[in-house]
């Protein structure tokens, strides 16, 4: 759809913006509506008793309150923090990195739309160029951050079917090119919507791939290593000056402070630096503030190793069991749960579309979200994003259940009605 205002248009998917207005209900209505929709991570005791504390030091420490609420912080971004964050990086990793090659933003929403705009779209010599998203489905986010329209190039996956109801998707080395329109490729880690976590060759070798056609990879880590650390499978955290790392403390459990990170080359990060200073002024100093303690003493990375992976991957193995018992009997498809913390449900031959099978449910008062909407750049028809759907586990336990037995009864109501036509 073309939005307007003041004598300006803009083109945005008036699906998404309804979606996203419904998940905004669903959050703040009054209604008993079963959340499972939303990208919200979990309120984990452990992890907010240490948040908590932080702030409480803040508010006791003559000056630091003060200097929280009253004082901007660079354009880059709190020094302080950067400087800590690459201290930890080079201890733990062995990066050859210092807190110039990090800037902070409000959000990592915030970062893709810089970084989307900075290496796609239109340039002063009359290119147009894309971002290749090698591996959809892909983050809902991304689909109207170009200024310039449709920036993306996507390609499918090859789609692995495992045992026990699983499949995984991997990247399809044969069929994807980078050609001379590709301005930089970008792959989630783990991948939301699906909970795919792309090997450690997969990354190693898109990352050969861009440095060989003289591009970034953009490595979206919001969910992943070395925090929040919501990865259940063997990989490595990865980083070069050739790869762009946003990272967030959103999943850390700070999404109000909305804290993104950049890790790149000093050359982006000064172009960062610089949007800050144009569209905020700076970035907002909540999030690093609360997390510089824990980020100075390593603990960001011990709290997510022992307590938000164990916390996440306990409610995937239940989630996926209960679902799994659920379906019985059914011609369905969980992606392997290697990270995140959705399940992606596939229903092949599903005989109504994702978006028909989210109204159902929502009429039933469980919120999720369908599949369609996570292939921006994959326009070609392909039955395959209309079978699926995203379901979050974050919630509270019974609530989840209770959602998921929702999910399966309307899904087994659908396949009996349309046996019965």
């Amino acid at each position: 759809m073309e939005l307007s205002s003041f004598g300006k248009t803009f083109t945005v998917d008036a699906g998404i913006l309804k979606l996203m207005e419904d998940l905004g209900k669903a959050n703040s209505g009054d209604k008993d509506v079963i959340m499972l929709g939303g990208g919200n991570p979990a309120h984990i005791p452990e992890i907010q008793d240490v948040l908590r504390a932080r702030m409480q030091k803040i508010l006791e420490n003559n000056g630091d309150f003060e200097s929280l609420i009253g004082n901007y912080d660079p354009p880059q971004g709190r020094k302080s923090f950067n400087v800590a964050l690459a201290e930890l990086f080079r201890k733990e990793y062995g990066w050859d990195i210092t807190e110039e090659n990090i800037a902070l933003t409000n959000g990592s929403q915030s970062a893709f739309f810089y970084l989307f705009n900075m290496f796609a779209g239109k340039f002063d010599d009359g290119a147009f160029k894309k971002v290749l998203l090698p591996l959809a489905p892909e983050y809902i986010g991304y689909a109207d951050l170009g200024v310039d329209g449709d920036i993306f190039k996507a390609y499918k996956p090859k789609i692995e079917l495992l045992e026990n109801n699983m499949f995984k998707y991997r990247v399809n080395f044969d069929e994807f090119e980078v050609g001379d329109d590709i301005g930089a490729i970008c792959v989630s880690r783990p991948t939301n919507p699906t909970g795919n976590v792309l090997t450690n060759d997969e990354v190693e070798k898109l990352a050969e791939l861009a440095e060989k056609h003289s591009i970034p990879l953009i490595l979206d880590n919001a969910y992943g290593l070395p925090f929040p650390n919501m990865v259940y499978t063997d990989a490595k955290p990865f980083w070069n000056k050739n790869v762009i790392l946003a990272m967030s403390l959103s999943k850390f459990g700070l999404p109000g402070a909305r804290t993104g990170i950049v890790v790149a080359d000093k050359e982006t990060i000064a172009s960062i630096t610089k949007m800050n200073a144009i569209f905020n002024l700076s970035p907002g100093s909540l999030g690093v503030s609360i997390a510089l303690d824990i980020v100075k003493n390593g603990q960001i990375i011990d709290l997510s190793t022992n307590v938000i992976n164990k916390y996440y991957k306990d409610k995937s193995v239940l989630a996926f069991n209960t679902l799994s018992a659920e379906l019985q009997g059914l011609d369905y498809r969980l992606h392997k749960p290697e990270g995140a913390m959705f399940l992606w449900l596939w229903m092949k031959d599903l005989p109504i579309g994702s978006h028909e099978l989210y109204e159902r449910l929502k009429e039933r008062g469980v919120v999720i979200v369908p599949g369609h909407y996570f292939f921006p750049g994959l326009n070609e028809e392909w039955a395959h994003k209309d079978e699926c759907i995203r379901i979050s586990y974050a919630y509270d336990e019974e609530v989840v259940r209770k959602g998921l037995v929702i999910i399966a009864d309307e899904i087994k109501n659908i396949y009996a009605e349309f046996e019965n036509q």
